[in-house]
């Protein structure tokens, strides 16, 4: 991990840094995860608050990005268990994500929209291999899952949205 070496500071740097770095790809990793702006926000500070706890504990076997993402998607899994999560209605428009740090420009939300629905799964795979762009790999020492069945979850998720937005996309029927 290449960051900062601030004699006396070394953490709060290397928190900064990272919050630098990766803040903006985290907050639309748990709006996506968790449809909720606030609850995101907390997604994030949970996220680095444990990252800062557990700094020295960072081998740099994976990049600082898949350790990132592997603590947040723990902490938005931990707040989707909590009572007041499962009864609340969870739907949001996606004009309310955070603006991304590249240029975006959807024209239409059928596809984020199909990926949500998926069961949690599947959801998880597609949105760490594609959206956050991690290696099966990295999602497999993240996830605490074999390989071969991150690959097939990935494929199932891809048959899945394949038959529902059949049609959807250019000419097909």
């Amino acid at each position: 991990m290449e960051l900062c070496q601030v004699p006396g500071k070394e953490k709060e740097a290397d928190i900064s840094l990272l919050v630098e770095r990766h803040g903006d790809t985290l907050l639309r990793f748990c709006f996506l995860y968790l449809n909720d702006l606030q609850l995101d926000q907390d997604a994030v500070q949970e996220t680095y608050l444990k990252a800062y706890q557990n700094l020295e504990r960072f081998r740099g076997e994976s990049s600082e990005l898949t350790w990132l993402t592997a603590i947040a998607l723990n902490c938005c899994r931990s707040l989707t268990r909590s009572a007041w999560f499962r009864h609340e209605d969870r739907r949001v428009d996606l004009s309310l994500l955070p603006q991304a740090s590249e240029p975006f420009d959807p024209k239409d939300d059928t596809l984020i929209t199909q990926v949500m629905a998926l069961p949690r799964k599947y959801r998880e795979v597609v949105l760490l291999h594609y959206y956050q762009g991690i290696k099966l790999r990295e999602i497999a020492q993240m996830l605490s899952v074999p390989e071969g069945t991150l690959s097939t979850r990935l494929r199932r998720a891809r048959e899945r949205l394949r038959s529902q937005l059949k049609g959807w996309y250019f000419d097909e029927d």
